[in-house]
């Protein structure tokens, strides 16, 4: 199953890469506990539990406030039901102009070929510059 566990993931990317957020949706457990990281600016309602609380929470937030949003994975490691993707994300928020390029760490836990839980890690500070004034 760890195989079809790091296929998932590395769908999951590619997806958020197309906008295919439905599919990211659909590929979490329905109870699902979403930690974004201490400090970073959508930590506010940590944990997210549930497919509609990450979707309206975290993805629809940045959908809404950034002009563009990348998340692009340089490695992705398979460890059975833990899966570690490590990699860059890139955005310029709307509402002050400036743009963000920071290094992060996902980890997620799947179950029956769900995510059943994911941590984020990411350089929270540089968001936090971003999106104030």
């Amino acid at each position: 199953m760890s195989a079809e566990n790091k296929q998932k993931i590395e769908g999951m990317y590619a997806a958020f890469g197309k906008g295919d957020v439905p599919y990211i949706i659909g590929a979490l457990d329905p109870e699902v506990e979403w930690w974004e990281a201490e400090n970073f600016i959508y930590a506010d309602k940590n944990p997210y539990v549930g497919p509609q609380s990450v979707l309206a929470g975290v993805f629809g937030r940045i959908m809404a406030q950034w002009e563009w949003f990348t998340v692009t994975p340089e490695e992705v490691l398979d460890a059975g039901d833990t899966v570690v993707g490590r990699g860059i994300y890139a955005g310029k928020y709307k509402q002050t102009g400036r743009e963000v390029r920071a290094q992060f760490a996902h980890v997620f836990k799947l179950r029956d070929g769900k995510v059943v839980k994911f941590q984020q890690y990411t350089d929270t500070a540089q968001f936090l510059q971003a999106t104030t004034s």
